[in-house]
């Protein structure tokens, strides 16, 4: 079962080394990463994204929670919370095609963030269904290139310490 796992960390150098080490160490794949700055510029928060059985997730999360610079260890995956990932694609955009991307891009309320003469930059954001849906309409009529940021989440409501 894929988990999402956000971690709040001191925000110095060798923190994240020490974090993807963790995982590489037990081999645990970090399927997506994505780390930084929260409001307090002495922390940051990073977002794991990792796949495994309770007891393996329960055993990287007692894991983090041993190491000095982690703050706090949240496996979000039994709570409710809201996720979003950014990704940007670069589509060919020969004039046959040019229509049904901007009708695509429309429908998953994306944006063309750059045009040129033989292509367009989409910005795709949303959770993971939309994003997929929008990548496989997409993908027939010419990708050139994806970058992804991997998944951002964050606990929804207030919590009693937050």
């Amino acid at each position: 079962m894929q988990h999402t796992i956000s971690v709040q960390v001191v925000n110095r150098f060798g923190v994240l080394s020490r974090i993807s080490g963790l995982f590489s160490g037990r081999g645990f794949n970090i399927e997506s990463l994505n780390v930084a700055e929260t409001s307090d510029p002495t922390v940051s928060r990073m977002t794991i994204v990792t796949r495994g059985d309770e007891k393996k997730i329960e055993q990287i999360t007692k894991q983090l929670n041993k190491l000095v610079d982690v703050i706090k260890v949240m496996d979000l995956t039994a709570e409710n919370f809201v996720d979003r990932e950014l990704v940007l694609v670069k589509m060919n955009a020969e004039p046959r095609v040019r229509e049904e991307i901007l009708r695509i891009v429309e429908i998953f309320r994306a944006k063309v963030v750059d045009v040129s003469s033989a292509s367009y930059t989409i910005e795709i954001t949303g959770d993971e269904g939309k994003v997929k849906g929008c990548l496989e309409l997409l993908r027939p009529l010419g990708i050139q290139e994806i970058v992804r940021s991997g998944r951002i989440a964050i606990s929804r409501g207030m919590k009693p310490g937050n």
